[in-house]
């Protein structure tokens, strides 16, 4: 191999190259899937199920998909069977055109889905604490890959209409699957056990004995943040659509959130150490608490695309911060699992609040998202009570 081939093939590249896919197939879902639907004869509420019931099947295997993932001789196996699995899910969408059979095949598609991302961060985390990379840039690949998705391909639906999302959709999971052979082994060697391993660890080696109030709080804040996220995804391209914004700013105004979001990933490193996890988690809730007040207001598409700006805080250093708070609460056996439980409180919020939503969002139109406001004030109490609780050490 060249030295120039050399110095590319590392493992942080590698990873990096396939979490640029983790959200490509969720990009184009998130302009597609609510206008798709809604041209098959759906009503607002019938897509709240359809967005909802994946969630409730995530809820139940994102922990014990994790839990076999840390029990696997690597976590790179995991995400080559569950890449290949979601390559394989969406294929029956070209056969199905009412709710029924929409609801069936799309809960496999976005479940499959939906294990890829707590699998491959809890990975990555680790190899880069253990390497001493930077998580955060390899981490803003994949919302790199999410403003492609939604801003770049999001832009064939004024082109080519929603027709093209389930062979937009069938692309970027087969994709995903075949980059998912490039990746990297992400555990250290097992080391060899000497007297001084004997000591108990100061962090729990099982994720039950982390189950501490103080320490769900925060995941529980963030999840309940990120359950507007989901509605966002699921139905912020169909409500602006029928208020009047032109379809050629729907990808856009999607990918525009994203594009605050990798600029704050990139820089991480920068400043990102100077902030503890969970003051981190707490930004993210009261810039949803702004973000979600405003957008209930049904404000200009001027106003939506600096709205979108503030999920760079909203979601994204609400995310790192629940990812640095579990790296630094659990350790290496039970990373996915943690992981995955985090991701089981995102499901339930999201879940709940796509169910609720689509039934606001049929009688209050954009003030439904004051729904959102609710719970963005409800996550800043779950941080302040877990910070009284267990004051934070260091930046922890």
């Amino acid at each position: 191999m060249s030295p120039a081939l050399s110095r590319l093939d590392t493992p942080e590249l590698r990873a990096s190259i396939y979490q640029f896919t983790v959200y490509l197939p969720g990009g184009v879902a998130s302009v597609f899937l609510g206008i798709w639907l809604n041209e098959h004869g759906l009503p607002a509420d019938q897509i709240g199920i359809i967005n909802a019931l994946p969630t409730l099947a995530l809820l139940l295997l994102n922990m014990i998909v994790g839990r076999v993932a840390d029990r696997a001789d690597d976590w790179r196996t995991a995400l080559i069977v569950i890449s290949m699995v979601s390559a394989l899910a969406p294929l029956p969408l070209y056969f199905v055109s009412e709710f029924w059979g929409i609801l069936l095949v799309w809960c496999l598609c976005a479940t499959s889905n939906g294990l890829v991302a707590p699998v491959i961060d809890a990975a990555t985390v680790r190899m880069a604490r253990r390497n001493g990379s930077d998580f955060g840039a390899i981490r803003a690949w994949a919302t790199v890959g999410y403003i492609v998705g939604a801003g770049g391909l999001g832009l064939l639906l004024n082109l080519l209409g929603s027709a093209a999302f389930v062979s937009l959709y069938v692309a970027m999971v087969v994709l995903r699957a075949v980059l998912s052979f490039l990746l990297p082994r992400f555990r250290a060697p097992s080391p060899k056990v000497t007297l001084a391993d004997a000591a108990p660890d100061a962090v729990p080696s099982k994720l039950r004995d982390a189950l501490q109030p103080w320490f769900v709080l925060p995941l529980l804040a963030f999840a309940l943040v990120n359950s507007s996220n989901a509605i966002i995804g699921s139905f912020g391209a169909l409500l602006w659509h029928e208020n009047g914004i032109p379809s050629y700013f729907l990808g856009p105004l999607l990918g525009f959130a994203a594009v605050g979001e990798a600029v704050l990933m990139f820089a991480w490193r920068r400043f990102g150490g100077r902030v503890t996890a969970r003051n981190m988690i707490l930004a993210g809730a009261i810039a949803g608490l702004v973000r979600f007040t405003i957008m209930a207001f049904n404000p200009p598409v001027e106003v939506l695309f600096m709205t979108q700006l503030l999920h760079a805080f909203s979601f994204g250093m609400g995310y790192f911060g629940v990812v640095h708070f579990i790296a630094n609460w659990t350790n290496e056996a039970n990373a996915a699992e943690a992981q995955g439980f985090a991701n089981m409180l995102n499901q339930a919020m999201a879940m709940t609040a796509l169910v609720v939503f689509g039934v606001l969002v049929e009688f209050f139109g954009a003030q439904a998202f004051f729904y959102s406001t609710v719970t963005s004030l409800l996550a800043v109490c779950c941080v302040l009570l877990s910070l009284k609780l267990r004051p934070p050490k260091a930046l922890v």
